[in-house]
């Protein structure tokens, strides 16, 4: 593929493909970076990133800068204004350059004819940002989320809802967990600090560490040898919450991309079954498994039929990270905000359920599920676990001892919302099966 010189025309086909065509970001972004020069990588995931934030502002200003409507073949152009609007807004790019440059990546996709458009709307905002901000003012530009989900957290959260939705839009922090079975926690430390990286570990367990900025995982030390992993804190606590044992059979049900799985091993000396019903996100697994030097039996399938899991016996534990909106981690997936509809989290529920149920059959009497998902959403969490324990007689609720928390079958489980000590939105409850 020739490197194309103009980031900002990348940037405008993303934004193109994910808000115009419901793409995820993460399958989009990799392939643009590979069109740009390698020190343009990080300047296009800032504006793709940046620009989906705060879609509806942008959105909405855009709209008001252009007499008609740009559509059809001419749409990546409204998604160009786009990109222009939020590096003036956003970038400490210089207003001359980021105009240019804009106007410029009209060329590149080929529009000549539409530089002076798009430089009068640039200019035009530049003189009238005060005006326009106040024309377009309403709950979903100032709080840049859709009016669905602003409403269900407001009701699930009514004391916290602004806070979620402001800490949706900060930048994701880097949490790396040492991988011990590779290398003790204070020699890589050690190493972090004479490589001059500056980090934190500001939680009980030690082997978490927070990095002061994000870096390329190439550029820290052990990488390559399997020295840690990056996994948020939030997600690091399956592995704690699930207490594996040595020789137990364990099942880590929707395990890609098997950062749960690894430290499931790291952990125990346990025989692990990690399934997933997306072969290419087991290929992941996969990766981790060998870069980690790790062993575990991979399964493809859905988890929701019995079949799938019908050559393996029963488990003494299953870390079920269930299929979810995943909104508790907007600020990493900034496209979840718009890609997600108001019916899915029914639908997602109801999924939820039939694996849990397809899964309880797979536990033995005496073991222990542990229930993840990265949503906020007490339909997915805290009403679905309440749910199951009403109507599965051999449920109980195996309250897991969280500092401050008090669990009752009728409040189960873990919710931490984003940004709660710098970790994703995450949720956990633990289930124990009567013998």
């Amino acid at each position: 593929m020739s490197k194309s010189k103009n980031v900002r025309a990348e940037a405008a086909k993303c934004l193109l493909a994910v808000m115009d065509k419901g793409q995820s970001l993460s399958d989009v972004l990799p392939k643009s970076q590979l069109a740009v020069a390698d020190k343009d990588g990080a300047l296009l995931q800032e504006m793709c990133f940046g620009a989906i934030r705060y879609f509806p502002k942008y959105d909405a200003i855009t709209n008001e800068l252009l007499s008609k409507k740009l559509k059809g073949k001419q749409r990546v152009f409204h998604h160009l204004i786009i990109v222009g609007l939020y590096q003036l807004d956003n970038m400490r790019i210089p207003a001359h350059a980021a105009v240019a440059e804009t106007v410029q990546a009209a060329v590149s996709l080929k529009a000549q004819g539409l530089k002076g458009l798009i430089n009068a709307c640039l200019r035009n905002f530049m003189r009238n940002q005060t005006k326009l901000e106040a024309d377009i003012k309403n709950p979903v530009t100032d709080f840049s989320h859709p009016s669905w989900f602003i409403k269900r957290v407001q009701t699930a959260y009514p004391e916290q809802w602004q806070d979620i939705l402001s800490n949706n839009l900060e930048r994701a922090p880097m949490w790396l967990r040492v991988h011990t079975n590779n290398q003790s926690t204070d020699s890589f430390v050690e190493a972090l600090k004479q490589n001059k990286m500056s980090f934190e570990q500001p939680l009980k367990n030690k082997n978490s560490i927070l990095l002061s900025s994000p870096k390329p995982v190439e550029s820290l030390p052990g990488f390559e040898q399997g020295a840690f992993t990056v996994q948020d804190a939030a997600a690091q606590q399956a592995g704690i919450l699930l207490q594996p044992q040595d020789d137990e059979s364990i099942l880590d049900a929707c395990a890609a991309p098997g950062g749960k799985t690894c430290h499931v091993l790291d952990v125990s000396n346990s025989n692990v079954v990690a399934a997933d019903i997306d072969e290419s996100r087991l290929a992941r697994v996969e990766q981790n498994l060998e870069r980690l030097n790790e062993q575990a039996s991979l399964v493809c399938g859905d988890l929701s039929d019995a079949e799938t899991l019908k050559e393996f016996g029963s488990f003494d534990r299953i870390l079920l990270d269930a299929p979810c909106s995943a909104t508790g981690v907007i600020r990493r997936h900034p496209d979840i905000k718009w890609l997600r509809r108001n019916d899915d989290i029914e639908q997602l529920a109801l999924l939820q359920r039939q694996i849990l149920d397809t899964l309880w059959q797979k536990l033995k009497p005496g073991g222990t599920l542990l229930y993840a998902t990265c949503s906020i959403l007490p339909e997915e969490n805290k009403s679905q676990m309440r749910a199951f324990l009403q109507e599965t007689s051999d449920a109980q609720l195996d309250p897991m001892n969280i500092e401050g928390l008090e669990e009752t079958s009728d409040n189960p489980g873990w919710q931490i919302l984003p940004g709660e000590n710098n970790m994703d939105g995450f949720y956990y409850c633990r289930l124990k099966k009567q013998q």
